[in-house]
């Protein structure tokens, strides 16, 4: 029996369960990306085809998220999760026999169709788990397993595929994604996702929930931050180097900086995030547009760009996890798990259309353009989340007919 939200401790375990799923998850997703040329070689295929494999994933995470999360709605949060979980496990395993490359991008597409629900349904998650006034902080939580994944994961499978083979590497990755399932099934507590309608209460169609049009500026809001960050930051390594003059043997270093930086952010909405959720992501959205800014006027000024590469990376870690807290502030308690898909759907088609937007940039002004662009589409965000705030606060003022929490 799920206990109530208001009387429960902070749910610390299964908050920190629920990040290593994420973990796990997130680490299958990009294990392609470190494994290109071994892959390629076994596959026999050229190795930008194994780079599709990315984007086979993410595009089936675009169109099938929300339906299948509406799909699901009235099924158990918690069984739904283990079985994504499974699909997870199955996925990697599939891979490392995968015959040919047709073979595996068929897994890749049962990977996305799990990747989606499974982000619909752990986005929204802390929703159930903790009180409003808690939910940046629990948010934060969930939303590092993300960060560790590109800080540790991926590195950590990139190794293991280059000491015993990358069809070995999917068999470790399924293996420890059963290990999380258990976890999962033993630490995360059940919620009661369908709230109860109250005597006298219609219950009223998704569609029509006074609260969805704030949840779909979130969602716009999630896909211009992510389409400003990702035109610039998909290209940042030849910029480095073409551009700010870096030798080649410091841009990893450089992107351990920036992911230092990231997770440091993330820490600090947990900390103080849930205290000023709207002001921090506001300050987060301006930090980015000004590192950008200084990246770009001053390229050569080397130790300015690694502060405003300290400060861009610290504010967009913490955006996601703020991004996710608005979305379960905006919603009603019954638009929570498609208010998470939403956000999910939006984060994929901005880190693709982010990518798309900045090659069309290089085929035409260039590298040196692409911090400036980045900047004023951050500038279009901060005027988006005023007309955010101030329709959700209209929308707040009316009387409600659903219950909200």
């Amino acid at each position: 029996m799920p206990v109530p939200k208001t009387e429960a401790a902070f749910p610390w375990g299964g908050l920190v369960t629920l990040a290593g799923a994420i973990f796990v998850t997130v680490t299958s997703e990009f294990l392609p990306t470190g494994l290109l040329p071994q892959m390629a070689e076994g596959l026999r295929v050229p190795q930008s085809q194994v780079g599709l494999l990315i984007t086979v994933f993410a595009g089936t995470v675009v169109v099938s998220a929300a339906a299948l999360t509406s799909l699901t709605r009235r099924f158990p949060r918690k069984p739904l999760i283990l079985i994504v979980l499974v699909a997870f496990a199955l996925t990697n395993f599939l891979g490392a026999i995968a015959p040919s490359y047709e073979f595996m991008v068929a897994t890749r597409v049962l990977g996305g169709l799990a990747h989606g629900l499974f982000w619909a349904v752990v986005g929204a998650y802390p929703g159930h788990l903790v009180p409003q006034r808690q939910l940046a902080r629990a948010v934060a939580i969930t939303a590092a397993g993300g960060s560790a994944a590109f800080v540790l994961g991926v590195p950590a499978g990139t190794a293991i595929g280059h000491a015993v083979g990358w069809r070995l590497a999917f068999v470790a990755m399924g293996v420890v994604v059963l290990v999380f399932t258990v976890l999962v099934a033993k630490f995360v507590p059940p919620v009661e996702h369908r709230q109860p309608v109250k005597t006298g209460e219609i219950p009223l169609p998704l569609r029509r929930d006074p609260t969805l049009p704030g949840v779909i500026l979130v969602g716009i809001i999630t896909l211009t931050i992510m389409v400003g960050h990702n035109l610039f930051y998909t290209y940042i390594v030849p910029y480095f180097t073409d551009v700010n003059g870096f030798p080649e043997g410091a841009v990893s270093t450089l992107l351990l900086v920036y992911g230092i930086a990231g997770a440091g952010g993330l820490v600090l909405v947990g900390v103080v995030g849930g205290r000023l959720p709207r002001l921090g992501l506001f300050a987060g959205v301006l930090f980015v547009a000004v590192s950008a800014i200084v990246i770009g006027m001053l390229p050569t000024h080397h130790w300015l760009v690694i502060i405003a590469l300290v400060v861009w990376g610290a504010a967009l870690g913490g955006i996601p996890a703020l991004l996710q807290t608005r979305a379960l502030h905006t919603a009603s308690p019954q638009l929570r798990d498609l208010s998470s898909a939403i956000v999910t759907t939006s984060f994929n088609i901005g880190i693709g259309g982010g990518a798309f937007v900045g090659a069309l940039l290089l085929e035409g002004p260039g590298l040196r353009a692409l911090p400036f662009v980045d900047a004023a589409v951050m500038a279009g965000v901060l005027a988006l989340l005023i007309v955010s705030d101030r329709t959700i606060r209209n929308r707040a003022a009316r009387p409600p007919t659903i219950p909200f929490s």
